[in-house]
Order: C-alpha cells, then sequence, then structure tokens
C-alpha cells in the first residue's frame, strides 16, 4: 500500500478542516462587524454632515433674502451678498469640511469656504450634481476622489437648492455645495479592521494547536487500521487493532478486528473455490467468457481463446459483442434478453469456421444485472454435416424421383391400353427397364458408400504388376467402346507393384474412364499414364472433352455433384461414380484430384504406394 504523503493524511486534514471552520467563523464575524461599523460610522458622519449642511442652507437662505430685499428697496442694480455669505461659511467651516460653495440660479460662484480658491468667485460653476440639484429641486450628493491631495482620498460631495419658500411653489435662488472629508471614517475603518485581525491571528494559532491535539486522538486509531489493512493485503490476518476506548473509533476498531477474522474464513474459502473454477475452466473444451454489467470481459478462458484465435490481451475489457462481431447487429442489452443461441460465421473463402455462442445472465437476488456469461462451441464440423444431409437426402430424393416419374409415365400409358400395340409396348416396357436398372445402380451406390462411411467393408488386398493390370482394363474399354475414341497409352517399361484390393480399384478406374468416354467427342483422345513422384506411383487418366469451369473443379467429388446435371443425367449417371472413386482411393492410402480446362479437357490423378519388388502372390 503506499505511503500517505503529509499533507494528504487525516491528521492534517482534520487540522485544516478545523481551523477553516474557525477562520470561516471569524470571517463572517469580522464581515458583520465591519459591515455595521461601516454603516454606522459613515452614518454618523454623513448625519453630522447633513445637519450642518441644513443651517449653513438656512443661513444663506435668509441673506440672500435678506439681501434681495434691500437691493429692491434701494436700487435696480443686482445685489452683492457675498460679504455676508462669506462670514457664514467662515463660521460653518471645520476639519472634516473641506469646502462649501454658494451658487446663485444662473450657476455663478456667490462664494467658497476655501482660501486658497478665492479666484473661481463670480466664475461660473461647471459641476453637473449642482446643476442636477438645481434642476429637481432635491438634495444631490455621491462619493468622489479629491485629485488634489496624494495619495488620492474620498470625498463625501453634497449639493443641496436654496429656495425662498418651502413648497410646491417655491422658487430656485441657487445651491449650497458641500465637499467633506468622509476619508478618516474609512481610515477608522481600516484601524479597527487591523486590530481584528491581530486578534484573528492569535485565535488561529490557538486553534491549530487544540486542532493537533484533537485529531490525534482521532487518527491514531485510524492509523493502526490502516497498518492492519496493509497486513491484511499481504495475507497476514494474525495481527489485531488496538482499542483506546469504548467511543464509536473504539467500536470502528473492535468491528474492524471482527471483520479480520471473517476475511480470513472467507479468504480461505474463496481461495478454494477459485482453483475449483479455475480448473473447470481450464479442463473446459468449450470457450468461456465473462463480463461486467457494462458488456466488458472480464475473464476468458484458453478454449475461448483459442476458438477465437485471439489473445487475452486483446480481449480483456473490450465489449463482447465487439469481440465476437455482433457489435452490428445487437448491443449488449440485447444480448441480455437473448434466449437462443447465435451463430458466429467466420469461415473465410478457404475453408468454413461457425461457432455457436449460449448466453447467460448473471442476476442478484434482487434482479439487478452484474454481468453475462458466454459459453462458444465449435459447431463447424455439425453445420457441414448437417448441410450435406440435406444435401444428400434432396438429391437423393431428386434422383430417385425421376427415374420413378419417367416408370410411372410409361405404365400408366401400359396400362391405358399401350401394351396392345406391338410397336410401342417394346419401348415402353425397355424405357421402364432401364429406369429400374438404373434406380437399382444408384441404391447399390448408397449402400456402397454407406458402408464405406461406416467402415463396414474389408479391402482384399493383394500385390499386383500395376502395368499389366490398368492395361487390362484399358484393352477391356478399348474392345467395347461405342465411340471413335483413340486410346493413347503412356506407360513406363518399368514394372510397379502396387498392394490394392483389385475389384475395388477396378471399380475406381471403370468410373474414371466410363465418365471419359462420356464426354469425349467423337474423334478425341483418351490418354493414360504412370509416373512417379515423391515415392507415389501418379496415374493420369485424360481426354478431350467438354472440361470443367475452374471454379467447380474442386467439388466433382463431391456425392451428387454435377457440372451440368441436365446432360450427366441424360448420360445415365447418378453422381456417385467420382464420390465411390475418392473413398476407395482413400482407403488404400492414396490421394485423387482432378484438372481441367472448360472447352479443352478434364485430366483425372489419383496417386497409390508401391514397390518395386513384388511380394506374395499375384497374377
Amino acid at each position: 500500500m503506499q505511503k500517505v504523503s503529509f499533507f494528504k493524511s487525516i491528521h492534517v486534514k482534520l487540522v485544516l478542516i478545523y481551523v477553516l471552520l474557525i477562520v470561516i467563523a471569524l470571517q463572517i464575524i469580522g464581515i458583520y462587524f465591519s459591515k455595521e461599523l461601516e454603516d454606522s460610522l459613515k452614518g454618523n458622519f454623513q448625519d453630522s454632515i447633513l445637519q450642518r449642511m441644513e443651517l449653513v442652507q438656512y443661513s444663506i437662505r435668509e441673506e440672500m433674502l435678506k439681501e434681495s430685499n434691500e437691493t429692491n428697496s434701494t436700487s435696480t442694480t443686482t445685489p452683492t451678498p457675498e460679504s455676508g455669505i462669506d462670514a457664514i461659511l467662515r463660521e460653518f467651516s471645520t476639519d472634516d469640511i473641506n469646502e462649501i460653495r454658494v451658487i446663485d440660479r444662473r450657476n455663478r460662484i456667490l462664494a467658497t469656504s476655501d482660501r486658497d480658491n478665492q479666484s473661481m468667485v463670480g466664475q461660473r460653476s461647471n459641476d453637473d450634481i449642482v446643476r442636477t440639484a438645481m434642476s429637481v429641486e432635491a438634495l444631490q450628493d455621491n462619493i468622489a476622489l479629491d485629485k488634489q491631495t496624494m495619495p488620492m482620498q474620498r470625498v463625501w460631495v453634497l449639493a443641496a437648492p436654496i429656495t425662498d419658500t418651502v413648497g410646491p411653489n417655491s422658487e430656485v435662488l441657487g445651491a449650497i455645495y458641500i465637499e467633506s472629508n468622509i476619508e478618516k471614517v474609512y481610515e477608522q475603518m481600516s484601524e479597527i479592521n487591523r486590530i481584528f485581525a491581530a486578534g484573528i491571528a492569535v485565535s488561529l494559532a490557538i486553534t491549530i494547536i487544540l486542532g493537533i491535539l484533537v485529531a490525534r486522538t482521532i487518527t491514531r486509531p485510524i492509523s493502526d487500521m490502516r497498518k492492519q489493512a496493509q497486513a491484511m493485503s499481504k495475507g497476514n490476518f494474525s495481527r489485531k487493532v488496538r482499542v483506546y476506548g469504548t467511543d464509536e473509533i473504539g467500536q470502528l476498531a473492535i468491528a474492524f478486528n471482527h471483520l479480520t477474522n471473517r476475511l480470513q474464513e472467507s479468504q480461505s474459502t474463496t481461495e478454494a473455490e477459485r482453483r475449483k473454477l479455475a480448473s473447470v475452466l481450464s479442463n473446459m473444451t468449450d470457450g468461456v467468457i465473462a463480463t461486467d454489467r457494462k458488456g466488458k470481459i472480464i475473464l476468458i478462458n484458453e478454449p475461448a481463446l483459442s476458438l477465437l484465435h485471439d489473445t487475452r490481451e486483446s480481449t480483456l475489457n473490450r465489449p463482447i459483442a465487439s469481440v465476437l462481431g455482433l457489435d452490428q447487429e445487437y448491443s449488449f442489452e440485447d444480448l441480455i434478453h437473448m434466449k437462443e443461441s447465435v451463430s458466429l460465421d467466420f469461415s473465410t473463402s478457404d475453408a468454413p469456421y461457425i461457432l455457436r455462442a449460449n448466453f447467460s445472465v448473471i442476476q442478484k437476488e434482487t434482479g439487478f444485472v452484474n454481468g453475462l456469461i458466454t459459453v462458444l462451441h465449435d459447431i463447424t464440423e455439425q453445420e457441414k454435416i448437417d448441410m450435406e444431409r440435406r444435401e444428400f437426402v434432396a438429391n437423393v430424393s431428386h434422383e430417385l424421383r425421376t427415374p420413378l416419374t419417367t416408370m410411372r409415365s410409361y405404365l400408366e400409358a401400359l396400362a391405358d391400353g399401350a401394351w396392345r400395340d406391338e410397336n410401342i409396348a417394346p419401348t415402353f416396357l425397355n424405357v421402364t427397364q432401364t429406369e429400374t436398372e438404373r434406380m437399382i445402380r444408384l441404391v447399390n451406390d448408397l449402400l456402397q458408400l454407406s458402408k464405406m462411411d461406416s467402415q463396414e467393408y474389408e479391402l482384399n488386398f493383394e500385390f499386383v504388376e500395376f502395368n499389366k493390370f490398368f492395361t487390362h482394363i484399358i484393352d477391356r474399354f478399348e474392345m467395347s467402346k461405342s465411340k471413335n475414341v483413340e486410346f493413347l497409352r503412356l506407360l513406363p517399361e518399368t514394372s510397379y507393384f502396387v498392394d490394392v484390393d483389385a475389384d475395388k480399384l477396378t471399380q475406381v478406374m471403370d468410373n474414371i474412364i466410363s465418365n471419359s468416354l462420356k464426354y469425349s467427342p467423337d474423334g478425341g483422345n483418351i490418354r493414360f499414364g504412370v509416373t512417379v513422384h515423391e515415392n507415389m506411383l501418379r496415374v493420369m487418366i485424360s481426354d478431350d472433352g467438354m472440361g470443367i469451369p475452374k471454379e467447380n473443379v474442386g467439388r466433382i467429388f463431391d456425392r451428387f455433384y454435377r457440372v451440368d446435371r441436365a446432360r450427366a443425367r441424360s448420360m445415365g449417371g447418378s453422381g456417385l461414380g467420382l464420390a465411390i472413386a475418392r473413398e476407395m482411393i482413400e482407403a488404400h492410402g492414396g490421394r485423387i484430384w482432378a484438372e481441367s480446362e472448360e472447352g479443352v479437357g478434364t485430366t483425372v490423378f489419383f496417386t497409390l504406394p508401391f514397390e518395386l519388388d513384388g511380394a506374395g502372390d499375384w497374377e
């Protein structure tokens, strides 16, 4: 188990949590305290300024009305109230008020309390707050930065209109502009915050010390449990956790020791079951695949890897539908609900390869799907046998039905009175006899193949000199041939002896030569040859017939297979001759195959083991 770093340990986390809780509490208290104190100080400051502003406003209004009345009674010239206003402004100037200005209704500055700005008296005021206050006849204020101070300080700017009377019909005489030094309020707040921060720092130091002591009482038994868990991961269940008390941590330590005992028992049982399961999976001939609840493979045995021609590294943690090649047709949810088996066709152009997959869901008692078990079987041979069986039954049924249909037609004609006609009746009887013989040959061939499939036959081996044996068969066909076909013999002078069943080998050659005669045109050639290749005697029988398409050459030795079914049936073939020939040659330890070119001809080869010196009785 990896060692826990200092900053990731629960001890540090508990201290940090404890400290953070205290810090958060202090911050919330500090923010609330600072906000309330700031609002209180700022409110008191502003109330003080507003009260003085009302007195200044009243005094200036009275002064402006007084000067206006005196002027109206003595002269028609513009009044000059600056002298009286200056006295009022000097009276109300204090340390917390930077400047007081009086502006008349024409935005002309009448007076200012700032001794350094007396030059602006008589000039127009450009302050928007003043114009706004006179236009809306209401108090206007904002907090701004005094650019004339370094560093710049915050000032509270107020502008209030001066009216001749109080009420809706009052007339604006001017406005009063006040800049108050509110920066002192913020300086007081900063000082209070510094004192509060120092108190917080002292509190945190005490909190950290107490947090370390408290956390140690919790982390010590947890550390013991961690060491026990490390020992358990290595298979050591003898170590026990020390119990420090009867609180929740102590109860946890007791439960942990009980868990250790139960795990020791379960581990022993699980290990025994695991060995049993591993033995079963290893010795199964079927492939087994297990997935998790998301459909990813978590277990696969060697037979399954062999059937899928894959490796364990490339299959684990992959979706089962992808590994089985079913991802285009089924999702994992579809496979969970799959009741029937699924065929997996991995066949290639060279060889068929078919697997059958059966699916079983792993479920908990609550019905929750925990995974999927898939069992794979190789059914290639079974499918091949089933296909051959179906094809065999269909071919036999067709081959028997054709002569039977013909016989029924002719027999019905004879039953209807055709037997009385001396010219037609013999022909009809001859056809029925021919079809009957054809069915007999077919049944005999089927019986012979059945015996060969069940190995219920014995070969009577004897040594024969192959050249003489082959020549005798060729002579027999040459004497009885009905076509103008020339036989060309390419036989060696060396004597080769073969240990064969002469009757069975004669049947093989009869079937091959009969096919060559059937498909050879008048004036064609049939060639017979014998050569030696790789310690085997190779026999060749070649004709100048119609030939066989390249894609069909490999199937002419299958049962009932015909390249041209109509022509072969019209020539009396059953489609079993070459199949019997293949079985016979393979029973003699040889091999048979064909080479053909369409429109040129066909050559059949077969091999037999031979000896140069004969042994035993032979003729």
